[in-house]
């Protein structure tokens, strides 16, 4: 690669620290988000294309990104999600005989700024400390006190509803037509490999809006009913709620992935709160405690389900907690067809040892079939 002198560049946080960059490739600029890291080793385009980071300023802990290129084919949305890129070696040069451009080349294409030869352990260990942040990350080296300013006025992801960014603007349909299963899935955040993985089991998917009412999703006559995952706060998601409520109280088939999963708490009557840092990794120990056994998976979520209050709901059962911090990992309701977990089964990027969860889906989906037949 031939020499380029390339833009000083900073990472400013709300409370004022300050880490030094440069700025990769040409591009210049500020971005402003909330400051999260994944500890995962692989898999940073699906993870800068997933829905469910959008507004947030990604810090990758591993040391090398971009040494494998990108795949036209390895997106978990149309476009790249996160705000802005931190990264400590960033290489422009790829070896992969699969990709079909640089990570450069694809973060240019998706106009992302990005900024390296930042000390990515130093930042992770301040912010595992401090907790997440809103940052702005800036070539404007010089202007500090604008930057502080304007970052002032960034929001909270506390309270900030971001379904409607990212989510699908008109209903489409995913799969074969001819599938046994019908299923509707509320689009609040959808990563494509979910929609791969439920239409591989003989599926055919309608896709709505974030905010589509029962009546709508309902129309297409479906065999279950699916809630996304997503960025931002479940709890200004009403909408998504109110939808939840009606299946619930329908006694339909219906899983939650992620932000899904929150929403169903919320419409059991249990709360969520904003995590001090979050999940996002693709090798999270998780114990299935109905099985007894673990699962390594893959998680991305700043939010989570109030413990105390989900065992004090006597429709509620637990069925997944997180080995690391013993927060809920999955629900089940005790009476109804429904079930939903924190974690993405999916995958992309991550370990599949919890695929399962969409036969169990299916199963459920066969289940209420045979009873409304009988």
């Amino acid at each position: 690669m031939k020499y380029q002198k390339r833009q000083n560049a900073i990472v400013l946080l709300a409370d004022g620290t300050i880490f030094y960059g440069k700025a990769v490739g040409g591009k210049q600029g500020t971005a402003f988000g909330e400051v999260c890291f994944n500890t995962g080793m692989t898999g940073y385009q699906e993870i800068f294309t997933d829905p469910s980071y959008y507004g947030q300023l990604m810090v990758a802990t591993n040391a090398h990104i971009g040494n494998y290129g990108t795949n036209e084919d390895e997106v978990e949305s149309d476009s790249i999600k996160i705000a802005g890129l931190i990264v400590k070696n960033f290489s422009y040069d790829y070896s992969r005989p699969a990709a079909d451009s640089s990570l450069e080349e694809f973060l240019d294409k998706n106009n992302l700024l990005a900024i390296s030869d930042v000390d990515t352990r130093a930042l992770v260990s301040y912010i595992r400390d401090h907790g997440a942040m809103n940052a702005v990350i800036s070539t404007e080296v010089d202007n500090i006190e604008g930057l502080k300013k304007q970052l002032a006025e960034v929001p909270s992801m506390e309270g900030l509803e971001l379904a409607s960014k990212v989510s699908t603007k008109e209903p489409y349909y995913f799969g074969d037509e001819n599938a046994t299963y019908k299923v509707a899935a509320l689009d609040i955040g959808i990563k494509k490999n979910i929609l791969r993985n439920i239409a591989s089991r003989d599926c055919y998917i309608k896709v709505f809006p974030y905010n589509a009412k029962f009546e709508d999703l309902e129309a297409f006559e479906p065999d279950g009913y699916f809630l996304s995952n997503g960025p931002g706060d479940p709890e200004p998601l009403v909408d998504a709620q109110g939808v939840a409520k009606e299946i619930i109280k329908r006694d339909l088939p219906l899983f939650g992935i992620c932000l899904g999963h929150q929403v169903i708490a919320i419409a059991n009557g249990v709360s969520t709160y904003k995590m001090y840092n979050g999940h996002r990794g693709i090798n999270h120990p998780v114990k299935n405690l109905i099985t007894g056994k673990g699962e390594i998976t893959s998680q991305n979520h700043g939010f989570a389900v109030n413990r105390e209050e989900a065992e004090a709901n006597t429709d509620l059962q637990i069925t997944h907690i997180h080995l690391n911090d013993d927060t809920v990992a999955g629900l089940a309701m005790k009476n109804k067809n429904v079930f939903s977990v924190q974690y993405h089964p999916e995958a992309s990027p991550g370990p599949h040892d919890s695929s399962y969860l969409f036969d169990q889906f299916v199963e459920n989906i066969k289940k209420a079939k045979l009873t409304t037949v009988q």
